[in-house]
């Protein structure tokens, strides 16, 4: 029997005999688990997904599950949750691209494979108004979203500082497309603009009080070991170098120009604070902490000539 027959007949057999919600859930984990699924995008957890999939098949609400275990599915509802389920463990599709969307701090966003999807530190501060390193927030009037992607982070920045315009730049046309689309859903065409550029390439003359940015940050003997999952991911969106710093070096050495004086530089690079720091030694870099990792995001304040951002062998 071929592999494409092994997989399709517990499908096949799942589509007559189960009944209730919670008999599918027991199935999708078991699926999970078996075809050895990597999760790391929204859930870390065979069931948590199974659970997420479910509920956004089913159209019910994303945080209620209990009253719902034991209700028997219709023989078209427990087909399109098993669809899923089989595209899930066959295609090793990340759940975002099979529902088209994302959350972060509580917001949805669309996604597709012309995205990364979105998972970044930087929402939860975002989420906070940049508390307490951002001493006036309703005075923050320009914002840069560097490496924009889905846009996610530039419209929580617009939700953050209402009175604020942000420029949501990224190199890729097709992310931008997705960003547009997600600006449009929020009604924020007027605030957040999308522009296609190479980092700063056509923004030569911008300054803004806050930058953020969660560029690529992959090294290169980690985009080499990937799972399945993430290779759907724009490849662009991830590696950069060897050591995974290569975009963070350009922003080091940009950013200075384009921040306002008591503006700041927020930026997401992963476990590389060890790198980061012997690269820059003598940049006073501030670590972030957040509720879901720490000493990932740096933070530094603006000048319009920052002479720490030098390299250790400049």
């Amino acid at each position: 029997m071929s592999d494409a027959l092994k997989t399709a007949a517990p499908f096949e057999e799942a589509q007559r005999e189960l009944v209730s919600l919670r008999d599918c859930l027991r199935f999708a984990v078991s699926r999970f688990n078996a075809a050895g699924l990597h999760f790391g995008h929204g859930s870390d957890n065979a069931w948590d997904e199974a659970v997420y999939l479910a509920l956004f098949s089913l159209r019910l609400p994303p945080d209620t599950l209990e009253p719902f275990l034991d209700a028997r599915l219709l023989p078209a509802e427990r087909a399109a949750f098993l669809d899923l389920i089989r595209r899930r463990v066959e295609k090793r599709l990340p759940a975002a691209y099979l529902t088209h969307e994302a959350w972060l701090q509580g917001h949805r966003f669309y996604v597709d494979e012309r995205v990364i999807i979105p998972r970044s530190f930087i929402a939860e501060l975002l989420a906070e108004r940049l508390h307490p390193w951002i001493d006036a927030p309703d005075a923050v009037t320009r914002v840069l979203d560097m490496c924009a992607g889905s846009a996610c982070l530039a419209i929580l920045a617009a939700l953050a500082f209402p009175d604020a315009t942000i420029d949501a730049v990224d190199i890729s046309s097709d992310a931008l497309a997705v960003a547009r689309k997600n600006v449009a859903d929020y009604g924020l065409e007027a605030r957040v603009r999308p522009i296609e550029s190479d980092a700063f390439n056509a923004l030569p003359d911008a300054r803004y009080d806050v930058i953020i940015a969660n560029p690529p940050y992959v090294d290169a003997a980690s985009v080499a070991a990937l799972p399945p999952e993430y290779r759907h991911e724009p490849a662009l969106a991830l590696g950069s170098g060897a050591d995974g710093l290569d975009f963070t070096r350009r922003l080091l050495a940009a950013a200075p120009r384009h921040l306002n004086p008591d503006g700041c530089l927020i930026v997401e690079i992963g476990h590389h604070r060890a790198a980061l720091e012997a690269a820059y030694p003598r940049t006073p870099f501030l670590w972030l902490e957040t509720r879901a990792g720490n000493e990932q995001v740096f933070l530094l304040r603006g000048s319009p000539c920052h002479p720490a951002t030098q390299p250790a062998d400049a």
